[in-house]
């Protein structure tokens, strides 16, 4: 049996008013609508609902039990459409980011801490994930990866300045094994490479020279799924490393490690924040676009 559950809504709201005239009243209708469209429920139901007099209007007694059996998930319903107007009016709920390992400047703390003191009442569940994964099959409202690796039907925003990556060792290594003076001579030498996962290649180590981009194979003395790892790897002086700029950087500041090789290092697009397009965004993702794009 099919029920038109508008026309439970209906009958709610009459049981609630006891008159046809008040029910009407309440929703924009005429007298005759609320009227006929109760005559059709019963129809359907094959039982009475209400006891109708020329000056009084009653339940019956099948009209009170299903009275109480509907109101209560029509009021759950209510409830649940005020929630969703309520979403569509300031930033709310949970927002879910998928966030590329290598993005320090987004990881860094002090942007996501501004947001997420900006705006209370989102809570920000982060993952962090160097997987190439589908953010919306996942589940996920946004993500943050670099610019050449998003696909052309997101939408993305700049959420750091242009990239690059260099060669890095410590001193003491150079020292011992020499300075390569061209990315091919990088063959010849201990190196420690960084990948997603022990099933996946080691990341590429990639330059240019005279405009034309070029990957060099290095034999990986040490690899690695931990970059922190390898960076201390290379502070220890186990090999030649390679990565993102802002990886290395604090290390370099003091002194640990050195930079070789910088001119055939072009920098390239940084990173972004990416999503679908979405004719009606959440507020919560609006909101941390907006953050985004505040000057500062």
């Amino acid at each position: 049996m099919l029920t038109d559950f508008n026309a439970l809504a209906v009958f709610a709201l009459v049981a609630e008013e006891k008159s046809f005239r008040r029910a009407a009243d309440r929703m924009g209708v005429t007298r005759s609508a609320v009227s006929q469209t109760i005559r059709k429920l019963e129809a359907t139901l094959g039982i009475a609902l209400l006891s109708r007099t020329t000056r009084s209007l009653a339940l019956t007694e099948a009209g009170e039990r299903l009275y109480a059996d509907v109101a209560p998930a029509l009021s759950g319903m209510q409830a649940a459409i005020e929630a969703m107007g309520n979403l569509q009016g300031r930033p709310r709920g949970v927002l879910r980011l998928a966030v590329s390992s290598i993005a320090e400047s987004f990881l860094s703390g002090a942007l996501l801490a501004a947001f997420a003191e900006a705006n209370p009442e989102v809570k920000l569940h982060i993952t962090v994930t160097d997987e190439e994964l589908d953010i919306v099959a996942e589940g996920y409202d946004a993500g943050v990866r670099l610019g050449e690796v998003i696909a052309q039907d997101m939408i993305a925003v700049p959420v750091s300045a242009r990239q690059r990556q260099l060669v890095v060792a410590a001193p003491a290594y150079l020292e011992r094994f020499g300075t390569p003076a061209h990315p091919r001579e990088l063959s010849g030498h201990r190196c420690i490479g960084w990948r997603i996962s022990p099933h996946v290649p080691p990341y590429r180590w990639e330059f240019a020279e005279d405009g034309k981009e070029f990957s060099v194979v290095v034999a990986d003395t040490i690899t690695t799924t931990d970059m922190s790892l390898m960076i201390r790897l290379a502070v220890a002086g186990a090999g030649i490393s390679f990565g993102m700029e802002e990886t290395f950087r604090p290390a370099i500041h003091r002194g640990e490690l050195v930079t070789v090789l910088e001119e055939y290092c072009p920098y390239f697009p940084g990173f972004y924040l990416y999503y679908p397009s979405r004719r009606n965004m959440a507020p919560k993702l609006r909101a941390l676009i907006d953050h985004l794009r505040r000057p500062g």
